[in-house]
């Protein structure tokens, strides 16, 4: 009985796959049936439920998967890779389960619509404009950095507890949702993650477990951006796969926020993807600009590359590899590396609320 039903479930696994292909040529079925209907049913259930939870699920079905594999491997090697066939079956029925499990809990999302086509805004803009628009932030980073320090030159500190940053991030999604309704959270799921220590060593500031929708954040990351950090996951969580489209949904919920710190991560946030974008299409003018931002806002930046740089290894570019395979594989071409389309997010998004700020 057993073997039979991980023939049907081995067997499944290319259907799926093949199935996954043909539905993900057509976003605007996703984006009407699953993105903006059933998902957010899925995503409600879940964040209501595991989110009554103090600690990580998520984490503990990894730690469960991480367990079970090294025993799994343990007694291949002492069976010497006996009935080859049946553990080739489990393998491929437990993938089969995964598989299905990711993408109708999660994964269906990286197939949705373009987030510029959901807000209704453009996806391109001219230098001018860019340059323009980081004028405009570098101005409102200088200006919210005067608030907090009273000398250019210091860089903001985050004299918070990191449980107050997490619980905090909710309320810019509270502000952010009167404009946008379907960026409305509901059933709050942000935690620790239990494997923070491990996380700063691969290089990552947090992620979704698409298995359980808590938002995980890495709290070894400097406070300074664990707002922009707990913002990006819970963008995820609101069905916005996409790497690039969840950083802009973190610009949006912290510069809209109503806590100054919250505003100061959120707009140097969305500065430096302008400054580095600028820096692709005119160096020269890049470097005018940059000479124009508080020493202390460049302390911030600083602060982050020395922290990441402090936690380098030999393994984390492994890590990065993978993901950004993982990425690319996922509908997201440019991988980690995607900021032209945030920055033509938050120029057109200013462009249509240039009076806002």
């Amino acid at each position: 009985m057993r073997n039979r039903t991980s023939l049907i479930l081995a067997i499944l696994l290319p259907l799926q796959i093949i199935a996954i292909k043909i539905v993900s040529r057509f976003p605007e079925f996703i984006e009407t049936w699953y993105s903006t209907g059933l998902y957010p049913y899925i995503a409600k259930i879940m964040r209501f439920s595991v989110g009554l939870l103090p600690f990580s699920l998520g984490d503990l079905l990894y730690t469960f998967f991480i367990i079970s594999t090294i025993r799994w491997v343990s007694v291949r090697i002492k069976t010497r890779f006996s009935n080859y066939k049946i553990w080739i079956l489990d393998i491929l029925a437990t993938f089969s389960i995964i598989y299905a499990c990711f993408h109708l809990f999660w994964g269906l999302n990286y197939y949705r619509l373009p987030l510029h086509r959901t807000l209704k805004i453009k996806n391109t803009y001219t230098t001018e404009e860019l340059v323009l628009l980081t004028s405009t932030l570098i101005k409102k980073s200088n200006h919210i950095h005067s608030e907090l320090v009273n000398n250019d030159s210091l860089k903001v500190d985050y004299k918070f507890k990191k449980t107050f940053l997490l619980r905090s991030t909710i309320d810019g999604y509270k502000q952010l949702s009167v404009d946008y309704p379907k960026l409305t959270y509901e059933g709050h799921s942000l935690k620790r993650s239990l494997y923070s220590i491990p996380l700063t060593y691969m290089g990552f500031n947090g992620y979704l477990n698409p298995l359980t929708n808590e938002a995980q954040v890495n709290t070894q990351i400097l406070r300074y951006k664990i707002p922009t950090t707990a913002s990006h996951e819970i963008g995820h969580q609101l069905g916005f796969a996409k790497e690039n489209e969840a950083n802009f949904i973190a610009c949006l919920a912290t510069m809209n926020h109503n806590d100054p710190y919250f505003q100061y991560s959120g707009f140097t946030f969305a500065l430096r993807y302008c400054l580095n974008e600028l820096y692709v299409r005119d160096r020269a003018k890049a470097d005018e600009l940059i000479k124009t931002i508080h020493p202390g806002i460049l302390a911030n930046y600083k602060e982050v590359r020395d922290f990441w740089e402090t936690h380098k290894n030999p393994i984390e570019p492994f890590f990065q590899v993978t993901y950004n395979g993982f990425l690319k594989a996922n509908n997201q071409a440019d991988g980690m590396k995607s900021y032209s389309y945030v920055v033509a997010l938050l120029v057109n998004y200013f462009d249509d609320v240039e009076n806002a700020f």
